[in-house]
């Protein structure tokens, strides 16, 4: 029988082993005292099992509120652990939606739990067949970007929001000339009435075609669709018919089965955001790793999706955003290929291209700076070529002071980005 298997860290005020029971019962055949039918044979076929536990430290008090014990807590307080529990794919069915509800959900409300935080989740071979995952992933971003090799570099039309369509496609023409690579709305911009979105699509995309026509390469601009399914799917076809190469959509605003559905229809590669993670993730006691989160969207069928960055205007340490980028770069399944390229942004500039190199040792990957370009004393122009020498030298081994000596852009960056 396949099961899957999710990881949890458990901070507990009673017996970690009677909690994590309790987490399994829970969340599968069993509830708070016994009923009729839920015989052996029952629950040998249909029960969550607790595979792992390892004992960790305890906490003098309790993370979260409302955690009681039956019995009390001893003296040595709130224990922790690491707990393995699994569940028979039979009970699940390869369904997204269904996995979700069963290895995140009520098991986080329980009293017996004062911590809790999802890890990390391993699928059987079904969720693969079921869900085909990145369209495009890293090869075929690369191919509609006309970038073979190096990181793309990329920026986000700033302000957020503000400037209507013909303010949006002279910023995206100044940037195309500059040679960008990628530029994405902010996840703020959709399709009000200052900057309706197919006017938008339609102004941004003239100015690109024309820039592709000089240079022969096509700038990647992601084109926010977030909205309901009826929504996304026409902006989907509106950016499609118009030349576009990427369209973008908030994985916390059209949710699970929206992001199934659009990953089902969509032609275009999905950059996925993530607006709204802090609040899944920001307590060290509550909610999830991206490492087990940013799974489901990659089925979904996301093919970019947002990692933060080093040294970012968040609260994320370094460790964090570099074991996000590793995680979409590491295979799902080992039977195809299905990595996805890892978005930085959040504060970025030059100033941060060594340290990524470093910390991933690859290129794959979108390097998403908007004050970082955008704010560049001699213009987004500059901003663009900095960035892209601030790689070059990161890549080669080559500081940036040595490398500002042939780069004015770079040199007139290392002052202003301090």
């Amino acid at each position: 029988m396949q099961r899957v298997e999710a990881d949890y860290w458990l901070e507990t005020p009673g017996d970690p082993r009677r909690t994590a029971e309790a987490m399994a019962g829970e969340q599968s055949s069993g509830t708070f005292i016994a009923v009729p039918g839920e015989t052996p044979e029952l629950t040998a076929r249909a029960a969550a099992r607790v595979e792992r536990l390892e004992l960790l430290d305890h906490a003098d008090r309790r993370s979260l509120p409302g955690a009681t014990a039956d019995p009390p807590a001893p003296r040595e307080g709130y224990r922790r652990a690491h707990v393995t529990l699994s569940w028979p794919l039979e009970t699940i069915g390869a369904s997204l939606p269904n996995l979700l509800a069963t290895i995140a959900g009520n098991l986080f409300e329980l009293r017996q739990v004062s911590g809790l935080k999802l890890l990390d989740i391993r699928l059987p071979r079904a969720f693969a067949e079921a869900y085909g995952g990145p369209r495009f992933g890293i090869a075929g971003t690369r191919r509609l970007a006309g970038v073979a090799s190096g990181p793309l570099i990329g920026t986000i039309i700033k302000p957020s929001v503000g400037f209507g369509p013909q303010e949006t496609a002279a910023l995206v023409d100044t940037l195309c000339r500059a040679g960008i690579d990628f530029i994405k709305d902010d996840e703020l911009q959709s399709d009000g009435a200052l900057c309706p979105f197919e006017a938008r699509v339609d102004a941004v995309m003239r100015v690109v075609e024309a820039q592709a026509d000089r240079s022969g390469r096509k700038t990647m601009v992601a084109f926010n669709l977030t909205g309901d399914l009826d929504q996304m799917k026409r902006r989907h076809d509106h950016v499609l018919k118009a030349g576009g190469t990427c369209v973008m959509a908030s994985l916390n605003s059209v949710g699970l089965v929206g992001m199934i559905e659009l990953g089902k229809f969509s032609q275009l590669p999905i950059h996925a955001h993530r607006n709204g993670w802090g609040y899944l993730s920001r307590s060290p006691a509550l909610g999830w790793t991206y490492t087990a989160w940013h799974k489901l969207w990659r089925l979904a069928g996301a093919d970019q999706m947002h990692v933060n960055g080093l040294a970012n205007k968040f609260s994320e340490p370094d460790d964090s955003v570099i074991a996000s980028a590793k995680a979409c770069l590491a295979p799902l399944f080992p039977h195809r290929a299905d990595a996805i390229m890892p978005v930085f942004s959040s504060g970025q500039t030059i100033r941060q291209a060594q340290g990524t190199w470093r910390a991933l040792g690859t290129t794959d990957l979108i390097f998403a700076a908007g004050g970082g370009i955008l704010a560049h004393p001699d213009g987004p122009g500059a901003g663009v070529a900095a960035l892209r020498d601030s790689w070059s030298a990161a890549v080669a081994g080559v500081t940036l002071e040595d490398k500002a000596l042939d780069s004015p852009a770079l040199a007139a960056a290392l002052g202003h980005y301090a």
